[in-house]
């Protein structure tokens, strides 16, 4: 039987999974990328996951629902659970559960709901995508223009030089 919870290690949002009574303790990811991302980023994405998989001990991937990096990087993870089952997929809601019910998505483990409950409504996927980034240890984002997106990127920089994040932007490489 395997259950799963969450908990907080110094402001590190960090899924634990119970196997047959044992604490399996891997590392999170979450994903940034933009609304309009090329299809042929889709195998640099993969390869970058399963290095996450296998060289940082990332077992726990958070995905939004809001374009095509948020969609080519849920299929990557459903694509490299076939080969490493462990791993576990949630879909990170912006809005309440109670204001916007919404099913697990076939593929997916879950769905995690941040503690948003006192952001207005025109700023809960910014401040979601923030909380995500804050409280993951690693981030793989697709960002090469201006926006939101971008801004999110600088203060995930920020906090790959204070070494508490491991951060790839696969845009710099593509």
């Amino acid at each position: 039987m395997v259950y799963r919870c969450y908990t907080y290690i110094n402001w590190w949002l960090i899924a634990i999974t119970i196997s047959n009574g044992v604490w399996i303790d891997m590392k999170s990811c979450f994903f940034i990328g933009h609304r309009d991302t090329p299809e042929t980023v889709l195998q640099q994405l993969i390869a970058a996951i399963e290095r996450l998989i296998v060289e940082e001990d990332v077992g726990h991937f958070y995905v939004g629902q809001y374009g095509s990096f948020d969609r080519m990087a849920a299929l990557s993870v459903k694509r490299l659970k076939q080969r490493y089952p462990f791993i576990t997929l949630y879909l990170v809601l912006p809005y309440h559960p109670a204001e916007r019910p919404m099913e697990t998505p076939e593929g997916f483990d879950g769905t995690f709901y941040p503690p948003l409950e006192k952001v207005p409504r025109r700023y809960a996927i910014v401040r979601a995508n923030r909380y995500m980034t804050e409280t993951c240890n690693s981030v793989i984002c697709y960002v090469h223009h201006i926006g939101n997106t971008r801004t999110l990127l600088e203060y995930a920089q920020r906090r790959e030089k204070k070494g508490v994040l491991f951060l790839e932007n696969l845009a710099e490489t593509n």
